[in-house]
């Protein structure tokens, strides 16, 4: 994977920084690492990888909140629009940390708002955070929530963490962003258990509207499908036996094809 990325040409974060697409459509693929390899061949003329301090694969950590009875889960699960999440989104190479509330509107669009998050450190992450009014340490972050998030902050706790590595691809034109990440692994706080996911692939093309996209007849190609992938979802139905899963049975059982083809390659 190294040497293949390495043969693109780079693109700064400085010249990123005018590619945030923070109200855009989302497009999911999931796929195998083999596959991947053989996409980023394909793609190579037609897109530009993020370098930072000379890495490109970058680490990642999140952690996810929810309310007491899982219902940012249930509302995604259900399949209801409008529906939220709440998380804290670590750039461990940058030293960047984020507060984030992400709100997918009745249209498809995702619309992302954040804040820094202050003394966080994802190397040792403070599980045990609460936005309470009259906590002094979290207090500054409760008009940023109250303003965005329709759940009570004070009643939210972090319930699932992940680590992965992604990979991000601009296109030439620089309308669009690529993510591609790999090495997920997830970490339940409620009810301890892991899931290991690094033979997976999650594809994300992130665009305004549908903007032209030279990576789509590529994926056509290699038979890579439109697949939707919640993190905080999948991570969560495969760490808590006790939540829900129906409308995620044929994503979970594809999950599991993949896995298994890695296991036996």
């Amino acid at each position: 994977m190294d040497k293949i990325i390495k043969k693109y040409e780079p693109i700064s974060l400085d010249e990123m920084s005018g590619i945030k697409l923070m109200n855009r459509t989302d497009t999911k693929f999931v796929t195998s690492v083999d596959r991947l390899k053989l996409l980023l061949m394909l793609a190579h003329d037609d897109y530009r990888a993020q370098e930072i301090d000379g890495n490109r694969i970058a680490a990642y950590y999140t952690a996810y909140f929810d309310t007491p009875d899982n219902n940012m889960y249930i509302v995604h699960q259900n399949g209801h629009a409008g529906r939220q999440k709440l998380r804290i989104r670590s750039y461990v190479d940058s030293h960047l940390n984020f507060l984030e509330v992400k709100t997918k509107n009745n249209h498809g669009r995702t619309k992302k708002k954040r804040v820094d998050m202050v003394g966080f450190d994802p190397t040792c992450p403070d599980h045990g955070i609460r936005f309470l009014r009259q906590d002094d340490q979290y207090k500054s972050y409760d008009a940023f929530l109250r303003k965005h998030l329709r759940y009570d902050p004070a009643t939210l706790s972090e319930h699932l963490e992940n680590h992965f590595n992604r990979i991000t691809l601009v296109n030439n034109a620089k309308t669009e962003r690529l993510t591609i990440d790999t090495n997920l692994c997830f970490h339940n706080l409620k009810t301890g258990h892991d899931a290991d996911l690094t033979g997976l692939v999650i594809i994300e093309l992130k665009r305004d509207g549908l903007q032209p996209s030279p990576i789509l007849h590529m994926l056509r190609e290699l038979r890579i499908k439109p697949s939707g992938f919640s993190k905080y979802c999948m991570g969560s139905a495969l760490t808590n036996p006790e939540l829900k899963r129906n409308n995620f049975k044929e994503r979970l059982r594809l999950i599991e094809r993949l896995l298994s083809r890695v296991e036996t390659n």
